[in-house]
């Protein structure tokens, strides 16, 4: 009797909802793709050419995909709008759930997506944070975790885009939560991982400029951003947004310890290769995040599959993905109002007197 194998669907086939569908159609031993849906036409006819062949079905209404026979999860990539919404379908149906970040933009519909999953305590739900599953994170935080470092007390994380002049970033903002929510939420989760995701602010702070994309300020939003956020614990996570880059993505990190630190990426490449030539060294960096993060993916696919058939824990808390939105958007307000914004040890608001 072969065993047995998760039947996925995967909904949005937009640039990684394509992804997430190839995954578990071809890199995911464990798993079988079996429904994908869009409402997209130049999506679907994508899909009658790289999903239909092979046996997949092809749906354009959600609601009657998740009811498709014998369907086990669903991988949700469609716009961040309809995240939440189709998760909670999708676990009425008693289907597990990967979801691309963020749950939502609104982190009281963040929270509605834990509470519908804590309710189902069988169900095995999970928000995407890519970086988790990626090997050099995982082994700078294995040595984080044997205290080679010390005690972490500095993350210095950033996401960096190369630069789209199409104008797609800027239509884009109009939905997208701005750049804390949208880029930084991955450094947040980075943060959460590192330092435990019991961590409290203290205070947060941001500051922004529209370098190169101007159109983003009526949208309320920059292409460069660094924000701060101090925590009750004494520990400090600085993170730097842009989606200007010139040569390509650069997403590093560093964790400082009071003994040593830690650098993931230092040095971007896309490979080991550097041309040595009469205008000096160069070494290629990788043009946009799957370049960087394609093997992390697949072994997320891999892992999320793992934790639906083997009833195992997941690698990460849904909790966090809320925590990590909302820290995100209380940034992205520090950004816009240019108020740094102060919390009690127990995490509530306040208003420090000003002199």
């Amino acid at each position: 009797m072969p065993p047995k194998k998760l039947q996925v669907a995967a909904a949005g086939l937009g640039r990684m909802g394509k992804r997430h569908a190839l995954n578990f159609l071809n890199r995911a031993p464990r798993a079988e793709l079996v429904a994908a849906f869009t409402p997209d036409p130049e999506e679907m006819q994508w899909a009658k050419q790289h999903l239909e062949p092979y046996g997949v079905t092809l749906y354009d209404n959600y609601e009657k995909m998740i009811c498709q026979p014998g369907l086990g999860a669903v991988v949700i990539g469609t716009a961040t709008s309809v995240h939440a919404e189709e998760a909670i379908k999708a676990m009425e149906k008693n289907l597990h759930v990967l979801c691309e970040k963020p749950l939502s933009t609104d982190i009281e519909v963040c929270k509605s997506v834990a509470e519908a999953a804590k309710k189902r305590p069988h169900l095995k739900v999970m928000c995407g944070f890519s970086r988790r599953f990626d090997e050099s994170y995982r082994d700078a935080y294995k040595k984080t975790y044997q205290g080679l470092i010390g005690r972490p007390s500095i993350i210095r994380s950033q996401t960096c885009d190369k630069h789209d002049p199409s104008g797609f970033f800027v239509a884009y903002a109009a939905w997208s939560g701005g750049v804390f929510v949208d880029m930084a939420v991955h450094d947040i989760d980075l943060t959460l991982w590192f330092f435990g995701d019991d961590i409290v602010p203290k205070s947060i702070s941001a500051h922004g400029i529209t370098a190169v994309q101007p159109d983003l300020r009526k949208y309320n939003d920059y292409d460069n951003a660094v924000g701060v956020v101090e925590f009750h614990n004494g520990k400090i996570a600085y993170y730097y947004c842009s989606r200007m880059m010139a040569h390509g993505q650069e997403d590093t990190t560093e964790i400082i310890g009071t003994e040593g630190k830690l650098t993931v990426n230092g040095n971007p490449q896309s490979n080991l290769v550097n041309f040595y030539h009469a205008g000096g060294i160069t070494r290629e960096v990788p043009a946009h995040y799957y370049g960087r993060f394609e093997m992390a993916f697949v072994q997320e696919t891999n892992e999320f599959t793992a934790a639906c058939l083997d009833d195992t824990p997941l690698p990460m808390k849904l909790s966090n993905a809320v925590k990590a939105v909302q820290i995100g958007a209380y940034l992205q307000e520090a950004l816009v109002s240019g108020k740094q914004i102060h919390f009690d040890e127990i995490g509530r608001r306040i208003e420090k007197a000003q002199l």
